[in-house]
């Protein structure tokens, strides 16, 4: 039995016209929904979101190059602040796109960043199904409206530069410290490792950070020390 996600309703939020309306109906679907529902007939949206993180990618690429005479590294850290998990779980949260999106009961109760995952993921899926409905040039639309329109909220809030260089820069200009970093807590199997890092200033726990690797939750960490200094 299938459940058809509200496809006048979605154009309406993404301002977007739909031809096909299975390609959204699957860009919507997350994996955890058909493990429920045997009788579904669309796919998940993971092959959706292989092709919209491409097409996500070249046009970002694309109209940095164009409007922008940085040089590589510095167009590569905007691309980079635009196209991650966090900016298109923020731009799909926005969007309202966790209303739509079809998973799991077990999924549905997740908050933060596990929510924050699905969502920037199925925002991916739905350029893919864009693009597959309508080609290049509709997805580049959307991109531009939805995505680059983030632009100046990156040089504003120093999104581009990465958190734990600028954590250590700003420590040092302002306190003479430099921060450290420690593994608070770490579970799960070795494919599937979660880690939280504290960021210290001397002794000062400034901020925790959770990620995949201890890296990641040292970036996060930083960045919410940022944001706890109001340091952004």
């Amino acid at each position: 039995m299938n459940r058809e996600i509200d496809i006048e309703k979605l154009k309406e939020v993404l301002h977007i016209e739909v031809r096909q309306r299975a390609l959204f109906q699957e860009a919507l679907t997350h994996r955890s929904y058909l493990n429920e529902h045997k009788g579904y007939e669309y796919p998940h949206n993971e092959r959706l979101e292989f092709l919209g993180d491409a097409v996500l990618e070249l046009v970002v690429t694309e109209n940095l190059f164009e409007n922008y005479e940085n040089p590589e590294g510095e167009l590569t850290s905007f691309r980079a602040a635009l196209v991650n998990g966090d900016m298109l779980a923020k731009i799909g949260s926005d969007l309202s796109i966790q209303d739509f999106l079809l998973m799991s009961r077990g999924e549905s109760k997740d908050t933060g960043r596990a929510r924050g995952y699905l969502v920037a993921n199925a925002v991916e899926a739905i350029i893919g199904a864009l693009y597959l409905d309508q080609g290049y040039g509709a997805a580049k639309d959307f991109i531009v409206a939805q995505v680059m329109s983030h632009l100046p909220e990156v040089f504003e809030q120093g999104l581009h530069t990465d958190a734990k260089s600028r954590f250590q820069e700003l420590s040092q200009e302002k306190m003479g410290i430099t921060p450290g970093y420690r593994v608070l807590k770490e579970w799960g199997p070795d494919h599937d490792r979660n880690f939280i890092a504290g960021v210290y200033l001397g002794e000062e726990k400034v901020a925790e950070g959770e990620g995949s690797s201890k890296q990641e939750a040292q970036r996060e960490a930083a960045k919410q020390a940022l944001i706890a200094k109001d340091w952004q």
